[in-house]
């Protein structure tokens, strides 16, 4: 594939690349917990996006303002973001998940004009103390709430004839935020040029979705996987994507599968690890499905076997992050290394490096690293510009991880560069456990590290220091476990915790956490052996 190939026209806006899908055609096949069944055509979803934009200009709000949106796996995230891009606005997108500060803190940095929230997840925003100056509309979703416009009455006022606003393809899309090892989430600039060329690369050369395709990712509105996939990969593809609104439950994502007759489905190796321990795994009938991708963290050998012995299906390594789209991963016609990352979706621009930017050779490990000039790669950091620079080595972002590559040019990951944790997919910066554990009472010092697990891949483990006066009482887990997830999102919270006396410091006083988390790394080993 040619460079040339994946720039966008100077003058583009992504719902270009939906709208060549308006027909009858189904879209999304919706079902809920409770049973309830919903589907929608491009049709239906373009002229109700439509609608959105209208509302939303009649607000006030316009090309180049920002809004933001916690909704959940329900049709009208889909026409929320498709009316607001269509208006050239961009979307922040926020997880139902997240707490005020978290939510303070996206609308204060991200400067959004209007908060979209689902109608059982207002309260979060009403609770917020903090000033925001940006912020002029509040609207519920799916229902009525005190104090809130409400979208379906908002949607009753207008028409669906709207013409696309003239966006430029360096303009601002999708401001996501995603955790660091230290301080504030950062704000990761994606322009609807990098839609452009995303979607001429993963649906293609790794989710292998084809025309008619019934596809299922299961990610949820709030995260970038779900504008890479569920939102952009099968719409902006023409096929008919399944969105299952409810608690996960292996028996009831299997029975979905079957039901559906899924083509292809992408879901987290937490979700492949539950659904291989479910009895009589046999009698699902997935014959259907010829695609099945993983992403958020690596497979482990067990599960692959367990689903290439059940159903003759492979499972598909991939490696992204949310400053890009897929990276590395088990590619289309591809050979399978099992234990492997796979291959670079575009090797002339996906490479390994040493700290001085320098290319290594096959076998030294290295920092995984991505040319500055691949065109699906983000923008910046929102106004954090320092935070962008301190992961640029020459031509090269960092992505934080470590590889080596073998003469053939498959990855092979050796950990991460920093102290980031990821735990059943979820990306999770120690600092803003840490935070919220020291604002306890009892908490004189703390370090948050991953510790390897068996069905999450890792846990968020907090090594605490108390303060004086108080006992290394085992009843007081339960109550720092509860209290870190009032204080930030409850995906979040240590799920083991231990007492010490001390922490391991440098002599200028920085938390060595490699420390920590080599011990987690052993003990598990030790465990294992037993």
């Amino acid at each position: 594939m040619e460079l040339t190939d994946l720039i966008a026209p100077q003058k583009y806006n992504l719902i270009s690349e939906i709208d060549r899908f308006d027909s009858d055609r189904i879209a999304l096949l919706w079902e809920s917990e409770d049973g309830e069944k919903q589907s929608v055509s491009y049709h239906e979803l373009i002229q109700k996006g439509k609608r959105f934009a209208n509302v939303l200009n009649k607000l006030g709000i316009k090309k180049g303002d920002k809004v933001m949106t916690i909704v959940p796996r329900i049709i009208d995230a889909y026409v929320i973001y498709l009316g607001a891009l269509r208006a050239g606005i961009a979307v922040i997108p926020g997880s139902e998940m997240l707490r005020s500060g978290d939510i303070s803190f996206r609308i204060n940095q991200g400067e959004a004009k209007a908060i979209i929230t689902y109608k059982d997840f207002t309260e979060q925003v009403d609770n917020i103390q903090e000033k925001m100056p940006s912020l002029k509309h509040k609207i519920s979703v799916a229902g009525e709430t005190d104090g809130w416009l409400s979208m379906d009455s908002l949607m009753d006022e207008v028409t669906d004839s709207y013409t696309t606003v003239d966006t430029d393809k360096d303009d601002m899309a999708f401001l996501t935020y995603t955790s660091g090892t230290s301080g504030t989430p950062k704000g990761v600039v994606h322009t609807h040029a990098w839609a452009y060329a995303h979607l001429r690369i993963a649906p293609k050369r790794w989710l292998n979705i084809k025309e008619g395709d019934i596809v299922w990712a299961t990610a949820g509105p709030g995260w970038q996987k779900w504008i890479w996939t569920p939102f952009l990969s099968i719409l902006g593809k023409g096929v008919t994507g399944l969105v299952y609104f409810g608690r996960f439950h292996p028996e009831k994502q299997l029975q979905l599968l079957q039901d559906y007759k899924v083509n292809v489905l992408c879901c987290t190796p937490t979700e492949y690890r539950l659904m291989s321990k479910v009895d009589h795994l046999a009698d699902y009938d997935l014959s259907q499905l010829h695609t099945a991708c993983s992403a958020g963290e690596a497979l482990n050998r067990g599960v692959i076997d367990i689903f290439k012995e059940t159903f003759d299906l492979q499972l598909k390594d991939g490696y992204g992050q949310t400053e890009s789209t897929l990276l590395i991963g088990t590619l289309v016609g591809k050979e399978v290394r099992i234990g492997s990352m796979g291959q670079p979706i575009l090797e002339e621009f996906i490479t390994i490096i040493d700290e001085d930017g320098n290319q290594v050779p096959a076998g030294v490990v290295g920092n995984i690293a991505v040319r500055r000039d691949f065109p699906a790669l983000f923008k910046t950091y929102y106004q954090q510009p320092d935070r962008y620079q301190a992961a640029v080595i020459g031509d090269y972002f960092l992505t934080g991880d470590r590889a080596s590559r073998d003469k053939d040019n498959y990855f092979w990951f050796q950990g991460r560069r920093d102290d980031v944790i990821i735990s059943s997919g979820y990306t999770i910066g120690p600092a803003e456990v840490e935070d919220a554990l020291l604002k306890h009472e009892a908490i004189k010092d703390c370090a948050v590290v991953a510790s390897p697990d068996a069905i999450r891949g890792n846990i968020v483990k907090a090594f605490v220091v108390l303060k004086d006066g108080y006992s290394e009482n085992p009843s007081l887990i339960p109550q720092l476990q509860k209290f870190v997830k009032n204080q930030t999102a409850p995906y979040k919270y240590p799920r083991a915790i231990e007492f010490v006396s001390e922490l391991p410091k440098t002599v200028s006083g920085k938390i060595m956490r490699s420390t920590l988390r080599d011990l987690e790394v052993r003990r598990a080993a030790e465990k294992q052996s037993d």
